[in-house]
């Protein structure tokens, strides 16, 4: 046989065995990229159920249903407390009010100001988003000793108290701007930044200004000794 002729066979046989090794890793990593996907999901099924087994994350969630539980009954003993709303009260109830709770906001008010009722409607609101707080009013004709005792002259006056002593007040509508049109979110800053009421998370900010534009414009303050005031 010539001597070329079996050379250039087997250089031929040498390349067709390589060829065909190429060929069988080729197969290889098909065949291991088919796997994986399903090998990673299996992986990723034990792992969520030795996730959901643990007793660590047992122990979280059972302490989370346990503070929601708490804080539920907290709001509704509150409740129970006339919390939640803006309630009217007389001036016997007064004391008892005020003093029966760790924070509480008094409205000292007259029927026929028309500014009062501006704070009545954003107080309301209020009321029901702070639980923790009391939120009341008095008609202040009808509370003469303690419109003297307070020193209430100009209406609005909001007085704040901590375990039933005025510490704070906010007088007509100076910390709003002393305009009618101020939101129930100014007051609620205006409170907050008082200490009376905190900040409440995941909140949609309120914008309510109050609607001016079929109503008169009245005087930035209202004296009770005035006779003639709105």
């Amino acid at each position: 046989m010539d001597p070329d002729s079996v050379k250039s066979t087997l250089q031929n046989l040498a390349f067709g065995n390589v060829m065909a090794a190429a060929a069988r890793n080729y197969q290889k990593e098909l065949l291991a990229n088919e796997k994986a996907p399903a090998t990673s999901s299996v992986n990723q099924e034990v792992d969520l159920d030795e996730l959901m087994d643990d007793p660590e994350l047992e122990k979280l969630h059972a302490d989370r249903i346990a503070a929601l539980k708490k804080e539920a009954e907290k709001r509704e003993a509150l409740k129970r407390k006339g919390h939640g709303e803006h309630r009217e009260i007389t001036e016997g109830d007064f004391l008892g009010e005020v003093t029966g709770t760790e924070k509480a906001i008094c409205h000292f008010y007259h029927q026929e100001f028309y500014r009062c009722k501006i704070m009545d409607k954003h107080l309301k609101t209020l009321a029901s988003k702070h639980v923790d707080t009391k939120f009341i009013k008095l008609d202040a004709e009808n509370a003469p000793f303690f419109v003297t005792k307070l020193g209430v002259k100009t209406l609005p006056c909001v007085i704040i108290f901590r375990k039933g002593v005025a510490v704070d007040r906010l007088v007509g509508f100076q910390d709003m701007g002393g305009k009618d049109d101020f939101s129930t979110r100014a007051l609620e800053v205006v409170l907050i930044k008082k200490g009376i009421i905190s900040e409440k998370k995941d909140e949609d900010d309120e914008d309510d200004g109050y609607d001016e534009g079929s109503r008169r414009t009245v005087r930035s303050s209202v004296n009770l000794d005035d006779s003639d005031s709105d």
